[in-house]
């Protein structure tokens, strides 16, 4: 088989979820070659190219989606950048894997959405955390009875994100207008995790707070407003009646709690990374059965990059074999909703029930 060939929207050969996740990922998946790279410059691409072995570099991303001999576009910018070069690589017929949040909002979402169905093409949203092994395998024995009935499940999900002080090219991460905020980035990944376990909500209530509203942006004597939430309390109920509480932790890096007790048993992941639960390599234990660490999806990997290369994987073999293992946009788009449920819960101090 002939790689695909892969172009990255957003690749810095001196920092970024690119650099840090997706390029080491890629190395361990011969099916998949890294042909092009654009950056928001052309000597920051040129650069990128030079140190992840592009036979391109764009300082334009629209241009590289556009690109004939690219068969995937990777969108690992920030979220308000993606809408263009999404829509960009799908009306070039491009298949693509778009970093989560998808979008701002719902509405730009639901657009995302709809442009795929036009397009006819393959996607990923990276939701990494939901779709690593780790994860998967817990799923997985719950739904084969491993633990009975789910009861109830307890989890405590943080990163160091959204504290006091936030380098410079975060601060964007401060204003919730950007679609990037603790309720989406920790919030979505540890709520996808959640559904994918136990599964979909029914009902939630909740507690979104701005528990410190000024933020230092380091090194520059600056100070911003947070306008979105730095802590989170949601509880629910879920189809098949087990309920959950989630508390979303920003600038207290701990380790993950995920506590399920079931009829006959109960089951806990296990993680800590300072980008949150997802970047961590997890582990499962089920009381039914000897402690367990799941396989990576591929050797040599540490930390974060063992779940993209896992999402990674299945979005290469889904392309080749036409199957639609990975989460997609349409995904994205009900992650969305259960997030705009979530904030109508705490606004109105109310239970928001779920479709």
């Amino acid at each position: 088989m002939q790689p695909l060939k892969l172009a990255v929207a957003g690749a810095n050969a001196e920092r970024g979820w690119a650099r840090d996740t997706h390029f080491p990922a890629l190395k361990t998946l011969p099916g998949i070659e890294v042909y092009a790279v654009s950056a928001r410059d052309q000597a920051i691409a040129d650069v990128a190219a030079e140190t992840f072995g592009a036979a391109k570099a764009y300082g334009d991303s629209l241009e590289m989606a556009r690109d004939p001999d690219v068969d995937i576009v990777a969108v690992t910018v920030k979220v308000p950048e993606h809408r263009a070069i999404v829509l960009a690589a799908l009306a070039a017929g491009k298949h693509v894997y778009c970093e989560w949040p998808l979008a701002r909002d719902l509405a730009e979402a639901e657009e995302l959405a709809d442009a795929v169905a036009r397009a006819g093409v393959h996607v990923a949203i990276g939701l990494q955390g939901a779709n690593s092994v780790s994860v998967q395998q817990a799923a997985k024995l719950v739904r084969d009875g491993a633990i009975g009935r789910p009861l109830n499940l307890r989890v405590v999900s943080s990163t160091a994100g959204w504290g006091t002080i936030a380098p410079p090219h975060y601060a964007y991460l401060q204003d919730r207008r950007n679609g990037a905020t603790l309720a989406t980035i920790a919030g979505g990944h540890t709520l996808a995790a959640v559904e994918a376990v136990v599964g979909a909500y029914v009902a939630v209530s909740a507690r979104n707070s701005i528990l410190q509203g000024t933020v230092e942006i380091a090194g520059t004597g600056e100070t911003v407003t947070r306008s979105c939430a730095d802590h989170m309390l949601i509880t629910g109920t879920h189809r098949g009646g087990c309920v959950s509480s989630v508390e979303i932790i920003g600038g207290e890096p701990i380790p993950l709690r995920f506590e399920l007790r079931g009829t006959a048993g109960t089951l806990d992941i296990q993680g800590h990374h300072p980008g949150g639960y997802q970047c961590a390599a997890l582990t499962v234990h089920c009381s039914s059965l000897d402690a367990m660490t799941p396989a990576p999806a591929a050797t040599g990997l540490v930390g974060a990059p063992i779940n993209v290369a896992q999402l990674w994987s299945q979005f290469e073999s889904d392309i080749r074999t036409g199957t639609h293992s990975v989460p997609d946009f349409a995904a994205a788009v009900r992650l969305t909703r259960l997030l705009d449920a979530i904030e109508t819960a705490s606004q109105e101090q109310r239970t928001v029930l779920l479709d």
